[in-house]
């Protein structure tokens, strides 16, 4: 396998030429960074010059706290895993935003139509907004809803909780009725717990 993915990072990095910035080989797979500036020509070119035309998943990464807070370099990203049925292969391309504070990306729901909700969810989660995508708006969280949960600055507990209200019927929010507190393990807090 280690010769045919040699082969294919060759080829590909021909066929990308300066749109790709980096390629990487392990556990078996190949990883190509794209920049966001090329990342349709490239993408366009790997499903039509290179038989990758299945987009099999779409992902957002959040990379500010990856390595123990030792990474440097672009803090959102969007990997794409392909697949070509012909060459019964798979590859993985990960492109990151420009910008921290507002990531944004181009669509690739004219390439794939798959990517439609992917890049909505990733929206969602993320708040990497994607130009050019057809309807772009929250798939897994209330339209109220305040943040992105998958970002790791994200709080772990917050003020308000939402709640039907059959009365009302309709979702209600009001504020969080349960007390902060630590969880410990019970052998950890009772000293003379097991012993007789």
């Amino acid at each position: 396998m280690a010769a045919d993915l040699s082969t294919l990072r060759t080829s590909l990095t021909e066929l990308l030429g300066d749109k790709l910035s980096s390629t990487e080989e392990r556990l078996g797979e190949l990883t190509l960074v794209v920049t966001a500036a090329g990342m349709l020509d490239a993408l366009t070119r790997l499903r039509d010059a290179s038989g990758f035309e299945q987009m099999i998943d779409l992902c957002g990464v959040d990379y500010s706290t990856y390595g123990d807070g030792a990474w440097e370099g672009r803090r959102f990203a969007i990997v794409y895993h392909l697949l070509s049925v012909k060459h019964n292969v798979r590859l993985r391309v990960r492109i990151f935003a420009e910008d921290d504070d507002f990531p944004m990306l181009e669509s690739v729901a004219d390439i794939w139509s798959c990517a439609n909700w992917y890049e909505r969810e990733a929206f969602d989660l993320y708040g990497i907004v994607f130009t050019g995508h057809p309807d772009l708006r929250r798939l897994l969280t209330d339209y109220g809803f305040v943040g992105n949960p998958f970002r790791k600055d994200f709080p772990l507990s917050g003020h308000v909780e939402m709640r039907y209200d059959p009365e009302q019927q309709r979702v209600v929010y009001q504020p969080v009725s349960i007390e902060p507190r630590e969880v410990t393990p019970r052998i950890v807090r009772e000293e003379n717990y097991g012993c007789n």
